[in-house]
């Protein structure tokens, strides 16, 4: 479980919230697949969701909110406000996907998410992360620039419903570790 938490107030119930970040399990994947819908023109199935969350080679993290009940003998409630799913390539994690239920945007899950896949490619010593985004994405634009991605290239036509570019953005940072680095300088 990643551990940062975050204090949040929403505007529509004015109750306090935490937000963590963990793993992606099996029963995220129903609010996960909504948020797809939510989110995506061409969104990803539970089935599909279920089967990478399967496979070795991808990672998803979600983030949790915990909103306190009101009445002393209620437990506190437990939904999913977005989540971020990888695919590892090589030494390299390429960013499949990431999304906040609109009710949760401007609190700062995307960008825990964000800090969450970074501190996994750290720990699995991994050389970065790239992702590919709509060029007229500014918001996100914004939040991975924020995490120290850098533009790199454009992909022409690459997004469908509707057609459009999507710019190719990379962390700058070499996560491997100074060792492992030195062994591969010329």
């Amino acid at each position: 479980r990643f551990s940062v938490q975050r204090y949040c107030t929403f505007q529509m119930s004015r109750l306090p919230v935490k937000l963590s970040v963990r793993r992606m399990c099996k029963a995220d994947l129903l609010a996960v697949a909504q948020l797809e819908k939510e989110c995506f023109a061409e969104a990803w199935s539970e089935n599909a969701l279920a089967e990478s969350l399967a496979e070795a080679n991808y990672v998803f993290f979600v983030a949790v909110v915990s909103k306190p009940s009101c009445m002393a003998d209620e437990k506190d409630t437990e939904e999913i406000a977005g989540y971020v799913g990888a695919y590892l390539a090589a030494d390299e994690l390429s960013i499949t996907n990431v999304a906040v239920f609109s009710s949760y945007r401007r609190c700062g899950a995307a960008n825990q998410l964000m800090k969450a896949l970074d501190a996994f490619a750290q720990e699995k010593n991994l050389y970065g992360i790239t992702l590919e985004v709509r060029v007229s994405n500014n918001a996100a634009i914004a939040l991975y620039e924020k995490n120290g991605y850098e533009k790199s290239g454009i992909r022409k036509g690459f997004y469908s419903k509707p057609k459009e570019d999507a710019l190719i953005m990379n962390t700058t940072e070499d996560h491997r570790t100074i060792l492992d680095h030195e062994k591969y300088q010329m």
